[in-house]
């Protein structure tokens, strides 16, 4: 009901709607109209009433509220539920909870500031309260099987770069899950299942991107490997308008998966890719000894082909970690 309101609050531009009007065509009270107008402006909605004219919009929060984010989505499944909280341990974990008790297929979980976040390798995830964007969505993919699930990792990056374009921010996609600009880390994504043998029962991306943070206010000590889509651009990004774009591009290609399989989500990755093409060096886990060599194409699977002085060598999402061959 509060999106409905603001949708009638934006049309008139600079006028006034009066509550009546509204009431009329929502078919409620003018009464239950007042109550929900003082709901937005606790949100944090600037709304100006005047006698005999009604309200008038006047400002909306920098929050990533479900209201604002639905006004510039497209989609017919994903971020039609949206779950938002103002701070949350992680949105992985209440995403995976709200799947355990059925929640509906694209329901995205998004806060503002997350306090347990972490992302592949348990490495930690530093994002500003306000100055990110830190969401999960739930997905119900029966048309895959899961050892395919390491493919939506793969998925979701390509969703989150197209969106980074569409803001002017140029990134590109370091295997398997860092979108980088300039080298610099921008996002990080962590994608979790649940899954028997032949099924899966939900997989949940989880997804945290840099966006508003300024230069001073990352932590030196990782300034040499992390920026913000603010400073790649040199201006400040629109938090909800950069979150639609990413969810509505997540559609499209979860959509193009359904009618054509992964083959046309891997080949927009591989153009993203700064990683192929690239000497690199891979640090075993799992007692898997270190190499070099050059990061040549990834397989069907998702799995990075690396080529090195003994033959070519198939490295998994989740076992390694790369990093340039210089660097030691």
């Amino acid at each position: 009901m509060r999106g409905d309101i603001l949708s009638l609050l934006r049309v008139p531009g600079d006028g006034y709607v009066s509550g009546e009007d509204i009431a009329e065509k929502l078919g409620i009270t003018r009464t239950a109209v007042w109550k929900h107008i003082q709901e937005l402006r606790q949100a944090g909605y600037k709304i100006e009433s005047r006698s005999r004219h009604g309200y008038r919009l006047c400002e909306t929060p920098d929050l990533l509220l479900p209201e604002e984010i639905r006004e510039h989505l497209h989609t017919k499944v994903i971020g039609q539920h949206i779950v938002y909280s103002d701070e949350t341990r992680s949105t992985n974990e209440d995403a995976k909870k709200l799947a355990a008790a059925g929640a509906a297929d694209g329901t995205v979980v998004i806060t503002e500031f997350q306090g347990d976040g972490h992302g592949r390798l348990s490495r930690g995830w530093f994002s500003p309260k306000y100055k990110g964007v830190l969401c999960s969505i739930i997905l119900y993919p029966d048309y895959v099987l899961p050892q395919e699930a390491p493919k939506f990792t793969l998925l979701a990056a390509v969703a989150v770069v197209r969106a980074m374009r569409a803001s002017g921010v140029e990134a590109g996609i370091k295997w398997p899950n860092d979108i980088l600009f300039e080298g610099k880390k921008l996002t990080g994504i962590l994608t979790e299942m649940e899954a028997a043998m032949e099924h899966i029962h939900y997989i949940v991306p989880g997804i945290g991107v840099n966006v508003n943070t300024t230069l001073e206010e990352l932590p030196e000590e990782v300034r040499e490997k992390a920026t913000s889509m603010r400073i790649a651009a040199g201006h400040p990004i629109d938090r909800v308008t950069f979150t639609a774009d990413m969810l509505n591009a997540l559609e499209e290609l979860l959509l193009s998966v359904k009618k054509d399989g992964f083959a046309p989500v891997m080949e927009e990755w591989k153009a993203y890719s700064v990683t192929l093409g690239q000497d690199v060096r891979v640090i075993g886990m799992n007692r898997q000894g270190d190499f070099t060599g050059r990061a040549v194409d990834i397989d069907e699977s998702g799995a990075l082909l690396v080529d090195t002085e003994d033959g070519r060598k198939r490295v998994l999402a989740g076992d390694v970690s790369i990093r340039p061959h210089e660097q030691k």
